[in-house]
C-alpha cells in the first residue's frame, strides 16, 4: 500500500510538473516567423503541416501556365538545456501539378531536411522576450523540391506583449547560399481571441541577391485543445509582381 501511495504521488507530481511546463511553451506553427520560447527539457514537440497548399499563375510566352503545389512540412523540437532547444526539420513529402497550354505534368518527391538550435535570451523583462536561432538546410531533397546547396542561416525574434491580448515582434533572419545572401523581415502581430482560440498576422519582407523583392501577407488562428495539442489554420497572398500569388494549409501540433 505504502508502495502503491509513492508511486501515485510521483506520478501526480510528474503530472504537474508538466502541465506547467507546457503552460509557458508555445509552438512555432503557423508562420513564417518563430516565437521565443524553446521546448521543455525531456519533451520532445512535433510540429505537423497537414498539408500546406500553394497556387500561382503566369504568363511564359504567351502561354498561361498554372502551377498547384502540396507539402507536408514537419518540425521536431526538443530541448536541451532550460533555455536551447534542438531543431530537426524537413519539408516533407511534395507535389506539384503544372499546366500549360492545355498540358498537364505531375511530379512528387521529397524535400530539404534542417538542422537548428534555438536559444532563449533573457532579457529581464516581463513584457519583451528573445531568442537566436542557427539552422543549416540540407540539400538533400529530390531535384524538383531541393534548394540544390546548404543553406546557412541565423535568425532572431524579439516579442513584446502590449496588454494580455496583444502581442508585437518581429523576426529577422540572414542567410548564406554558397556566396549568395538572402534577408527577410517579418513584423508579426498575435492576439489572443478567447481561452481556446488565438491568431496572428505577418507581413513578410525578402530581398535575394540578384533576385526582386518579394512580399506577402499572411493570417491565422490557432485552436488549444489543451495545453499539450493545437490546430491550426492559415492563408496568405503574394504581394509583389503581376504573378498571383495564393498560400494556405492547415497544421496540428503535440508536445509529448
Amino acid at each position: 500500500m505504502k508502495k502503491f501511495l509513492k508511486i501515485t504521488m510521483l506520478t501526480s507530481i510528474t503530472v504537474a510538473s508538466t502541465g506547467a511546463f507546457a503552460e509557458d511553451f508555445s509552438f512555432d506553427r503557423p508562420g513564417t516567423g518563430f516565437g521565443t520560447s524553446t521546448a521543455p527539457v525531456g519533451h520532445v514537440a512535433w510540429e505537423q503541416g497537414l498539408p500546406t497548399v500553394q497556387y500561382s499563375k503566369a504568363n511564359i510566352n504567351n502561354d498561361q501556365q498554372q502551377r498547384v503545389s502540396l507539402q507536408e512540412d514537419m518540425l521536431l523540437r526538443t530541448g536541451l538545456t532550460k533555455d536551447l532547444e534542438l531543431q530537426l526539420g524537413w519539408d516533407g513529402p511534395s507535389w506539384l501539378r503544372t499546366t500549360q497550354n492545355g498540358k498537364r505534368t505531375n511530379i512528387s518527391g521529397l524535400g530539404d531536411m534542417n538542422v537548428g538550435l534555438k536559444k532563449a535570451i533573457d532579457l529581464q523583462d516581463n513584457r519583451m522576450s528573445m531568442a537566436l536561432l542557427g539552422q543549416v538546410t540540407i540539400a538533400t531533397g529530390n531535384y524538383d523540391f531541393s534548394n540544390h546547396d546548404n543553406i546557412y542561416a541565423i535568425a532572431s525574434s524579439v516579442q513584446y506583449a502590449q496588454n494580455d491580448l496583444l502581442t508585437t515582434g518581429i523576426t529577422m533572419r540572414y542567410e548564406m547560399q554558397n556566396s549568395d545572401w538572402a534577408v527577410t523581415a517579418v513584423p508579426t502581430l498575435s492576439y489572443k481571441l478567447s481561452n481556446k482560440w488565438s491568431g496572428y498576422s505577418e507581413f513578410v519582407y525578402r530581398k535575394q541577391e540578384s533576385e526582386h523583392i518579394q512580399t506577402s501577407l499572411a493570417t491565422g488562428v490557432m485552436y488549444a485543445l489543451n495545453n499539450r495539442m493545437q490546430l491550426d489554420a492559415s492563408i496568405g497572398a503574394g504581394l509583389s509582381g503581376d504573378v498571383p500569388d495564393y498560400k494556405g494549409g492547415f497544421g496540428v501540433s503535440f508536445l509529448f
